[in-house]
């Protein structure tokens, strides 16, 4: 946090130590305003020094992460490239083999004989040379995954499914060559089981790869070239060729070719492919911008700052892809059935086949034994999970939410409490005007265009904050001349013939003059005051504090709405708490508390049974948001200060908590309702076509059972599509 003493704009003892800078600011970037002096020499960009991102441990690691090393220029942009190699080889097999089963269903005689045709003599022996054709390339991704799993000595869903083909394999030519009942000729429910699993698996692939695709989009947004600054020549390099330090032009209308600071000029930038916020942002000398975003109107020279993996673009793609790889409660639960499911069957056949053998039915014995084990395949387990967690990452990617952990996402829809920072998370961080009191001589337009005017050469954060006050309202500031500023005093400007004096309770003093009646009411809440006098006397006071974001009040609505409790914590003093507490509603405060006793108070109401999630800056906030249940860092997609953090919301707009709540829960939803249905119907069809039922009369047929689990199949792939209608907008 960026921090200054106000020995001139103090506003009540105590509270001189104003938290006021962006959350993005770090440890050197502290800066001390003795008075308030015009060129002074603070950080007019704390936090966004150049090479700032060098230091930022939420990139450590990324040197193991080859995919995105320099974006190799930008011209290949194959990091995330096998899935999209996964996703074409199973469309591809697909087809075929959709293509080779038609026939081999249509020549299967137990198909024939359900439709009540028959098969020509000639035609015989389609079904068994196409479907072994169908086992040996179209099932072999999965027998390929069951000897894996064997090898491993961990049974699970490619186990199972290969088991399945095998069995029905063997069967189907065992019938063919009449040596076993000719009820087991499973040709076309191989041919039928092959598909639908090749079909889940394009599923499944093509999914995974649209995630992947959202985050090549955002390397191909990275220019293939730059224009470097050398001497008084203008030179274009590749990008991958830029240094910390370089000076770069960026025309109006071209992109930002690497992270860095505004050392001349000023446009409106489109950052929507970083923080989902649709309204470009002004960016002026000092700010920070980033890789990949485009100045829209005007050209402006950047200092580069980062480059390469420490850019903000190479961190929010190592997080989705670490998120991708993190391993979700849900998911455990998911690989576990499958284990569970396949000891399942196997001790399902094996029960059938004694039991039926003991009934003096050999015959029955093989048939429901094969019927159970080829029925008994996951496939629809094995979507269940995968399916939603890579749609769930995807729409949150798209909507600025980016997910480290997926098992802080699964928390998040347990989460009764919500634990706000305030500078930078509900508040903008910085200080704003947000009151003008003018003497009964002054307008309000009046006196803030004579305080700009006074203002206007000073680089002071209070300074900057009154005019651009001033410039919002559209003023007319008059030029000012004779320029100075007194140390813990103010400053003083010549504006036409008057002298025009802005500054603090010192400045009243030096003048001996009295402050308006209103300060006491703005120092009971914590506000800075200043005055400005004209020609040595009281024309009116102003009122600044870290000003309140708009989202903010409606973030707060909305957590209420759905039963949460929300507090607030802040290093400031009560009286600015308060305020900022009772203007939003919050419904507890922890004021002038510490960076590092921050941890202590997220303990303090984990001990009273809440399941706390704490949203800070990422920065000073690291210790509670690791103590925290769920750590959210926001405003991080310029940060990328995300090591402590499981979610990282790229805006900062505080209701996108109210989107992680909200896809947390509908994407659990989903989950529970794939894992009952794929689940379920496993631990339904098995033992019907086990015969349990067989004494009242019924045995599930063959044919039924693998209609059954096409069904379930597509019913889970749909399920879990209708994630993508899930509005996460603020």
């Amino acid at each position: 946090m960026v921090g200054f003493t106000m020995d001139s704009h103090q506003h009540h003892d105590g509270a001189q130590a104003r938290d006021i800078g962006p959350g993005s600011a770090t440890d050197a970037s502290r800066v001390t305003a003795t008075g308030h002096h015009g060129h002074m020499s603070h950080d007019h960009g704390a936090g966004i020094a150049p090479g700032a991102h060098t230091h930022h441990s939420g990139h450590s690691g990324h040197s193991d992460h080859p995919d995105h090393s320099g974006h190799n220029g930008h011209s290949d942009h194959n990091g995330h490239s096998g899935h999209a190699g996964h996703t074409e080889r199973f469309r591809r097999l697909f087809w075929i083999m959709l293509a080779v089963a038609i026939p081999v269903v249509a020549a299967s005689p137990m198909f024939a004989m359900i439709l009540g045709y028959e098969v020509p003599g000639w035609a015989r022996w389609i079904a068994p040379v196409l479907g072994t054709l169908m086992y040996v390339w179209g099932g072999s991704p999965f027998l390929t995954g069951a000897v894996d799993e064997i090898r491993a000595r961990r049974p699970g869903m490619m186990l199972l499914i290969g088991l399945a083909i095998t069995v029905a394999f063997l069967a189907s030519w065992g019938a063919s060559l009449g040596v076993l009942h000719h009820e087991l000729e499973f040709w076309w429910e191989l041919a039928l089981l092959i598909v639908i699993m090749l079909l889940g698996h394009w599923i499944e692939m093509r999914s995974l790869a649209q995630t992947a695709s959202a985050l090549d989009s955002l390397a191909a947004l990275l220019p293939d070239e730059a224009e470097r600054v050398e001497g008084d020549d203008i030179v274009t390099v590749a990008a991958t060729d830029l240094r910390i330090d370089d000076v770069v032009v960026v025309r109006p209308g071209g992109r930002i070719p690497a992270d860095g600071v505004v050392i001349q000029g000023a446009a409106h930038v489109d950052e929507s492919m970083i923080t989902g916020e649709s309204r470009a942002v002004r960016r002026g000398v000092g700010d920070r911008v980033v890789a990949g975003t485009v100045a829209t109107d005007s050209g402006v020279r950047v200092q580069v700052a980062a480059i390469g993996e420490d850019t903000a673009l190479a961190g929010i793609q190592k997080l989705v892809a670490d998120a991708q790889a993190s391993s979700s409660r849900a998911q455990r639960i998911a690989d576990r059935a499958a284990a569970w499911l396949f000891w399942f069957a196997l001790a399902a056949a094996i029960v059938t086949a004694l039991v039926w053998t003991a009934l003096g039915k050999p015959d029955d014995a093989v048939i429901r034994t094969i019927t159970v084990l080829v029925i008994a395949c996951p496939h629809a387990l094995g979507l269940a999970i995968p399916l939603v967690v890579s749609i769930a990452t995807e729409r949150a990617a798209k909507a600025g939410i980016l997910v480290k952990d997926r098992l802080a996402l699964e928390t998040m829809r347990s989460v009764d409490t919500v634990l706000f920072d305030k500078t930078g998370t509900l508040t903008k961080g910085a200080p704003a005007v947000t009151a003008v009191v003018p003497t009964e001589q002054f307008s309000v337009d009046d006196l803030l265009a004579l305080a700009a005017s006074a203002e206007r050469d000073s680089e002071h954060p209070l300074a900057a904050a009154i005019v651009a006050a001033a410039a919002a309202r559209g003023l007319d500031v008059p030029a000012s001349a004779d320029f100075s500023s007194s140390p813990a005093v103010g400053v003083s400007a010549r504006v036409g013939e008057h002298i025009v004096e802005v500054g603090g309770p010192n400045l009243l003093e030096a003048n001996v003059a009295q402050e308006l009646g209103v300060a006491d009411e703005w120092r009971s809440e914590g506000a800075i005051i200043l005055h400005v006098l004209v020609d040595h006397a009281v024309a009116g006071a102003l009122r600044l504090a870290d000003e309140v974001r708009p989202e903010s009040l409606r973030a707060v609505d909305a957590l209420h709405a759905r039963g949460i409790h929300v507090v607030m914590i802040t290093g400031d003093a009560a009286a600015v708490a308060e305020h900022v507490g009772a203007e939003l509603g919050i419904d507890r405060i922890y004021a002038g508390v510490r960076p590092e006793d921050k941890a202590s108070k997220v303990r303090e109401l984990q001990d009273e049974g809440r399941t706390v999630a704490m949203i800070g800056d990422g920065v000073n906030d690291a210790p509670a948001l690791t103590q925290a249940d769920v750590g959210l860092a926001i405003g991080a997609g310029t940060d990328v200060a995300i090591a402590s953090a499981g979610v990282i919301l790229a805006g900062s707009d505080p209701r996108s908590v109210v989107s992680v709540i909200d896809l947390s829960t509908a994407s659990y939803r989903k989950m529970s309702q794939n894992l009952w249905w794929a689940a379920g119907y496993n631990l339904l069809s098995v033992p019907l076509a086990a015969g349990v039922l067989a004494p009242f009369g019924f045995v599930l047929p063959m044919s039924v059972g693998a209609v059954l689990m096409s069904l379930s199949t597509i019913i889970v792939a749909l399920n879990a599509q209708l994630l993508r209608h899930l509005d996460l907008r603020p």
